[in-house]
């Protein structure tokens, strides 16, 4: 069986897994009262979703993981790992704030750890296949055919890859079906850059891509289910530890923009709040509550930035086909 095929296989079947999984998760979260809680400084809009059930990540978790041991390959470990592993640190904030009935759950900081934690533990698997220097050999977005090396200063990269990606996905989780759509494409790309560089990785890539379209199926607006941390801290993972194992972690910059730019405005929009007495930057942030606050519907935002996405990534695609 080719790579191709298998490729498909698994993300046919992650498809159908997570579709199945979301169908069975939704009554029994109903039932448990594992609701999203809403912020009451958020847009007015948002409160009717009070109590549409979270943690729906572990549908599309569950189905990559499965959808993957068919085909299992060495390689594929870290980056499930980076997956399972982030998802623990998004389900322990999740479940805290279902049993607080609050919107807040772990603290910035124990949220940082964990996730400093995983990243640390994945490092050192990584230095126990290849030696640092070889990691740190990284192709360059748009000049296909070069490479840097920063040897060393991979380390501290490396980390500031993982928690800038795991936390830009999860600022990027705030409209039905936005962080869902945006990843879709964004793995795309990477999929399509694992079969055109022979990474190997496409099983992996094909199956996240699947078990996220079948998420999608109930996130979509108006969403019937939330992934919730526990779903937005793993994807970050997956696409961070993908684009590392590929030496490709720079173009998370450009096709990934999303990711960073809502990361971003969130930082800016604390930091002005903080020196200016109480000033806004944006309306709200991240910047997709500033386009919501702007009067843009949620479906209009998921699609502009669902295209902006998709741009960037045939932007970074045509040098390297």
């Amino acid at each position: 069986m080719t790579e191709l095929k298998q490729t498909i296989a698994a993300m046919m079947l992650a498809l159908t897994l997570s579709a199945i999984f979301c169908r069975i998760l939704i009554p029994i979260l109903h039932k448990f009262k594992f609701g999203q809680q809403i912020r009451a400084l958020g847009p007015q809009e948002h409160l009717k979703k009070q109590g549409t059930p979270t943690m729906g990540g572990i549908a599309f978790i569950a189905a990559t993981v499965l959808a993957c041991l068919p085909f299992l390959r060495v390689k594929f470990l870290p980056i499930l790992f980076a997956l399972v592993g982030n998802a623990f640190v998004g389900g322990l904030d999740d479940y805290l704030k279902i049993k607080r009935h609050s919107s807040d759950g772990l603290s910035p900081k124990q949220k940082l750890l964990g996730q400093f934690v995983v990243a640390a533990i994945l490092l050192v698997c990584l230095c126990l296949r290849d030696p640092l220097p070889e990691w740190g050999s990284l192709r360059l977005p748009i000049l296909a055919d070069y490479k840097i090396n920063i040897s060393y200063v991979f380390i501290p990269f490396f980390f500031f890859c993982m928690l800038g990606t795991e936390n830009g996905a999860n600022m990027t989780d705030g409209l039905d079906g936005l962080c869902s759509m945006v990843t879709i494409v964004i793995m795309a790309f990477f999929l399509a850059a694992s079969f055109i560089y022979g990474e190997g990785l496409g099983v992996a890539g094909g199956a996240f891509i699947g078990a996220l379209v079948g998420f999608l199926l109930f996130n979509a607006y108006p969403a019937k289910l939330f992934m919730g941390d526990t779903g937005s801290l793993a994807i970050g993972g997956f696409v961070a530890m993908y684009a590392i194992i590929m030496h490709m972690p720079l173009y998370i910059l450009i096709v990934a923009f999303i990711y960073v730019i809502e990361l971003v405005s969130t930082i800016i929009q604390v930091q002005y709040f903080r020196h200016t007495g109480g000033k806004r930057f944006f309306r709200m942030a991240p910047i997709h509550h500033h386009y919501e606050k702007g009067g843009w519907s949620e479906v209009r935002i998921v699609t502009v930035f669902s295209v902006v996405t998709l741009v960037l990534a045939c932007i970074c695609l045509l040098p390297i086909l």
